[in-house]
């Protein structure tokens, strides 16, 4: 099942209530939107919970934002750890979390999380996929080939590795990786980044569930870890759903209210379907 391409303004969701609204203030957060009557809670009853997949060079943590926000709007939402060791052990981890879902769920990923998506998203709890300048291979690609066809990020020149494990310099996460975050958030960020194993990169994934399931994905135009014309080229190649959002590669960090309103719209699609 494939989907029409639409190109989504970063600051539009299903029409809801102001209900969402006010329980972002009453937890001290803000979501803030051109029109307040799409700020919506994703109510507990639809029974639709969100699934966050990290990428490399992060972990769990790095959705702190967009989950606080999620939480205040009633939704249900986990975050997994991927031990970054290989695709298969963090698939894995992702459909271990699947599995313990009550009902319908949103499996959202960012970066390299795209491939565990692609792979673990034909979970049969699995609703819809939400891609965050993330990889999006087809079954059996080569995607450092596919990469290989477009400008090369800056970030990657910043790769080393020791004992099989892959990790970016200081100077390659602070100013490629976390280009648009706060040096002292950027700071935290670096102090836990995950190794990667030196094959993740290179492993082919079996499965693209982007191919029959509802998919959203969004751009970062001033991304220097992942081009910007790859990541139009895949979401165009999905027929998914569509916002760009100037920030670089870490939107979920530097532009958490638009990743939220995203996500959410997918919750409410699938509500509404």
């Amino acid at each position: 099942m494939t989907h029409p391409h639409t190109a989504t303004p970063p600051c539009t969701v299903s029409r809801r209530s102001f209900a969402g609204i006010a329980v972002l203030s009453a937890a001290g957060l803000t979501l803030a939107t051109t029109d307040p009557a799409t700020a919506a809670p994703a109510s507990k009853a639809s029974g639709r919970s969100v699934v966050l997949v990290h990428g490399a060079y992060a972990d769990g943590s790095c959705w702190s934002d967009v989950i606080l926000r999620l939480q205040a709007l009633g939704v249900a939402v986990t975050s997994v750890q991927n031990p970054l060791t290989s695709l298969d052990d963090d698939v894995a981890a992702t459909r271990r979390v699947l599995d313990r879902q009550p009902g319908p769920t949103v499996l959202v990923a960012h970066s390299y999380g795209g491939s565990v998506i692609s792979q673990a998203g034909d979970h049969p709890n699995v609703d819809s996929l939400v891609y965050l300048s993330a990889r999006a291979p087809m079954a059996g690609e080569d995607y450092p080939a596919l990469a290989s066809r477009f400008p090369s990020a800056p970030a990657n020149a910043g790769l080393v590795y020791d004992e099989g494990y892959g990790r970016l310099t200081e100077a390659a996460f602070l100013n490629d990786f976390a280009n648009g975050v706060s040096t002292a958030r950027a700071r935290v960020l670096y102090a836990v980044q995950g190794r990667v194993a030196q094959d993740l990169f290179t492993t082919r994934t079996t499965v693209a569930a982007w191919q029959t399931k509802p998919s959203s994905y969004v751009i970062t135009t001033d991304d220097r870890t992942t081009s910007p014309e790859l990541q139009r080229f895949v979401a165009a190649r999905m027929k998914a759903r569509t916002t760009e959002v100037n920030s670089g590669h870490l939107s979920l960090v530097t532009h958490p209210d638009t990743i939220t309103r995203v996500i959410l719209d997918a919750v409410h699609r699938g509500t509404s379907r």
